[in-house]
């Protein structure tokens, strides 16, 4: 939302739609962070257990403060391990990517939002999205926290 007491710009909605281009998915270093609940769903995508998905699919990124979070791997070109001719997991696709680009920082200003849309091309494009929406992505986004190395150490553990 705007920092001042103004209406959003969105307040009429803006439009997105996915053109498969994949520039959300790649093309530069990154992170996916997972929060519980998106561990579980992908773990239940994929029909692993959490010590499995972790290790096959996931890294301990770097977060604010010096704490470690988790967060999904890279392929050595930057795109997402998920990423194979399309998302290998789209209907349990995490939080962060299923709300994309209704983020609060890409939502703060009209401008946050034009510098983004130059590199995604679906940005400006499809169909309207109503202000409700888009408040419910934000939502969502923010309310994902990821996950905190420590929150899983008893699940990772080898009994």
């Amino acid at each position: 939302m705007e920092k001042n007491n103004t209406e959003p710009f969105y307040k009429d909605g803006l439009h997105f739609g996915c053109q498969r281009c994949s520039f959300c998915c790649g093309h530069s270093p990154g992170f996916v962070y997972l929060s519980r609940r998106d561990l579980d769903t992908l773990c239940a995508h994929f029909k692993m257990n959490i010590k499995e998905f972790v290790g096959t699919y996931c890294r301990w990124a770097d977060y604010y403060y010096g704490t470690k979070v988790l967060a999904l791997l890279e392929q050595k070109n930057y795109d997402c391990i998920l990423w194979k001719n399309g998302c290998s997991a789209y209907e349990a696709r995490p939080v962060q990517c299923s709300t994309y680009p209704f983020w609060s920082w890409m939502l703060e200003t009209k401008e946050m939002w034009e510098d983004c849309a130059k590199e995604c091309p679906g940005m400006n494009a499809g169909r309207l999205w109503t202000f409700e929406e888009i408040e419910e992505n934000r939502r969502h986004y923010d309310d994902n926290a990821p996950l905190h190395k420590e929150d899983l150490e008893s699940e990772l553990r080898d009994d």
